[in-house]
């Protein structure tokens, strides 16, 4: 009965696929923090160019944040963490049973 537990912590966080959901929607949400923090500093003063500052940095946080989101969605997906669902997903399963079912002889 002797069993050997291996638990580092790499493979254990891709046992885990809602953990890859949770950074994408902490992503998401800095995402939308850094649009807001980009409108205050655009609507605060306009025409001062320190706030112009401010709100070139916060939009390119957002593009930098924007990237770090997709990757990480596609490296979800090309891994199989994440599986489509929806309306393209039903569509393209329906296709694909339909080519793998042997033609009917008449």
């Amino acid at each position: 009965m002797n069993r050997i537990i291996q638990n580092d912590g790499f493979s254990s966080f891709y046992r885990f696929p809602m953990t890859i959901k949770i950074i994408a929607i902490v992503i998401f949400f800095a995402i939308v923090a850094s649009l807001g923090s980009a409108l205050f500093h655009l609507v605060k003063n306009r025409g001062n160019e320190d706030q112009s500052r401010k709100t070139a940095k916060a939009l390119t946080f957002r593009i930098g944040l924007s990237l770090l989101l997709f990757i990480l969605l596609f490296l979800a997906f090309a891994s199989g963490l994440f599986r489509p669902s929806g309306i393209g997903a039903n569509i393209q399963k329906t296709r694909s049973d339909h080519t793998t079912q042997p033609a009917a002889n008449h």
